[in-house]
């Protein structure tokens, strides 16, 4: 008997035990999280869980099975780290018969991917019932019809107080969460963090939906009234969610898409929104879609109110909320909608060089998003005390299973075939680097933005800028003119100049990372100044 006949019986014995409890409702899930004593309930009805040591992602602790089908499609390294098939198969049945002990174990059957020529029927079974209740929230929920045809092609299986012990189990720590393509399953144990069950779907689909010619994309989406679809990339501090949550188009989805030959689809059912000094003034759409069944994750609650701190980062800066998707009322149902004709790449430029929009030809738009480029500001972390620039390939380097080039082309192809424009927004510095110039102003950025969604810059004038070559609109409805060229809100010319050669240096060393990239593309991280 093979390896994966083995754990296919494993899990059918684990599957067919009196205490697995499939597909619970969102009111059985709140409460077996309470009664269980795994979280709190909140005023808004939302339930408060922590999730001990681990805030956050363990990207040390990510590994791919080494296995002959992905062997040479993997882009092996510090994202993506191999681990044996043997490794695996022991750990599976050990996590397996660690959850067969259990006195309840949670199924959720669900999909990943709202378009259903593409979609990938995914099962979720957990050691917490507030973790079930997050795959619930995040994942797209089936029909009743659905789930009675309902089969898995992909399953997760999270046991977060197992723990491994790396010099038996071949781990680097206590810590795991491994892919295996070939046995269709992610093992997860060691960690309470509920986001490495979304973002290892994520990158599974990372892998699978090229290999069907999608691009799979970490962005936002929304939709226009005239049906004119737009995609924002962006990293944390960008303005992604802000800047895409508008009033007069609707939402299709915040954070995970795929690019088809029909158009974009969103691969989740719901939200992972960093809620780190959330306000209804600020953030209307996701403090209203806070409520009951929702899922708070290391937010501070008022232990006598119930009421939720989001100003409080006593446990993490990380604090998260996940609720559906239809817990916002201005989307798309489904989250399926055509080809994009507007791409917004967002970056917050602390060095106060790159101009607050500027128009990108194909070659560029995809030298950027090779880079996926923003700041990390002085205070974010211990030990920067100056703007760091940071790089995530194509805004999502931890969750690309393939090389990064193979989701650059295929971008750039995608922007050829549809005539796609596609534009560079910094919503970072202006008049001088961090502690010297200003943060961009909303409403200008929001102006920008909207004359680019609405194709006012198609034809405007342009003039070079002094780096990366870029085409500067001279003119945007709301934005005073002199705001658009960087250059000119310096008091001190040679300092500007000095700033952008630095800037262009670290592009340029980071673009080093890439090889066979065509020339006409290496060479555009080059300054003019």
């Amino acid at each position: 008997m093979n390896s994966v006949s083995v754990s296919n019986e494993l899990l059918t014995e684990l599957l067919s035990g009196a205490n697995v409890l499939h597909n619970l409702s969102v009111p059985s899930l709140v409460e077996k999280v309470l009664n269980r004593n795994e979280g709190i309930l909140t005023s808004t009805g939302a339930v408060r869980a922590t999730t001990g040591k681990y805030t956050g992602r363990s990207p040390k602790d990510k590994y791919i099975v080494d296995e002959n089908s992905v062997k040479d499609k993997v882009e092996w390294g510090s994202v993506n780290r191999p681990i044996s098939e043997d490794t695996f198969d022991k750990l599976y049945t050990k996590v397996v018969n660690y959850l067969k002990e259990k006195n309840e174990v949670f199924v959720f059957d669900g999909f990943a991917g709202a378009d259903r020529k593409y979609r990938m029927p995914i099962k979720v079974i957990n050691e917490y019932a507030w973790h079930n209740l997050f795959a619930r929230q995040l994942f797209i929920r089936p029909s009743e019809i659905e789930l009675k045809d309902h089969e898995s092609q992909f399953t997760v299986i999270s046991a977060p107080t197992f723990k491994a012990d790396p010099a038996i189990d071949g781990t680097s720590s206590e810590t795991f969460i491994i892919i295996s393509f070939e046995r269709r399953t992610v093992l997860i144990g060691g960690t309470e963090y509920a986001g490495e069950m979304k973002k290892s779907i994520f990158s599974v689909m990372n892998y699978l939906l090229p290999e069907n010619n999608i691009l799979s994309m970490h962005c936002s989406a929304n939709v226009g009234q005239e049906g004119d679809v737009a995609l924002f990339f962006g990293l944390s501090g960008t303005g992604k969610t802000t800047l895409s949550a508008d009033p007069n188009r609707k939402l299709i989805g915040d954070d995970e898409h795929g690019w088809s030959n029909s158009g974009v689809f969103n691969i989740e059912g719901g939200c992972y929104a960093k809620c780190i000094n959330l306000s209804r003034e600020k953030e209307p759409q996701i403090f209203d879609a806070i409520r009951f069944g929702s899922v708070l994750e290391n937010v501070v609650i008022d232990e006598h109110s119930r009421i939720a701190d989001y100003d409080d980062s006593a446990l993490t800066e990380n604090t998260r909320a996940a609720y559906p998707i239809d817990a916002i009322d201005n989307i798309v149902i489904p989250s399926i909608a055509g080809h994009p004709t507007t791409i917004v790449f967002l970056t917050a430029d602390a060095f106060g060089v790159l101009p607050p929009i500027s128009k990108l030809t194909k070659e560029q738009a995809m030298y950027h998003f090779l880079s996926g480029y923003t700041s990390k500001l002085a205070g974010t972390e211990r030990g920067i005390t100056s703007p760091q620039a940071t790089f995530s390939t194509c805004f999502g380097s931890p969750f690309l299973p393939l090389p990064a080039q193979r989701y650059a082309e295929m971008l750039g192809e995608r922007i050829d075939q549809h005539n796609v424009q596609v534009f560079l927004v910094n919503t970072g510095w202006t008049g001088g680097e961090y502690g010297v110039g200003n943060r961009m102003k909303l409403s200008y950025t929001r102006a920008m933005v909207q004359a680019a969604l609405e194709g006012d810059l198609n034809h405007v004038e342009t003039t070079k800028g002094e780096i990366f070559g870029l085409e500067i609109p001279l003119h945007v409805p709301g934005v005073p003119d002199e705001v658009l060229q960087p250059a000119k809100t310096w008091s001190d010319q040679n300092e500007y100049n000095k700033k952008a050669k630095e800037l262009s240096a670290k592009f340029r060393e980071n673009f080093k990372k890439f090889k066979n990239v065509p020339k006409e593309i290496e060479q555009l991280g080059g300054p003019l100044v």
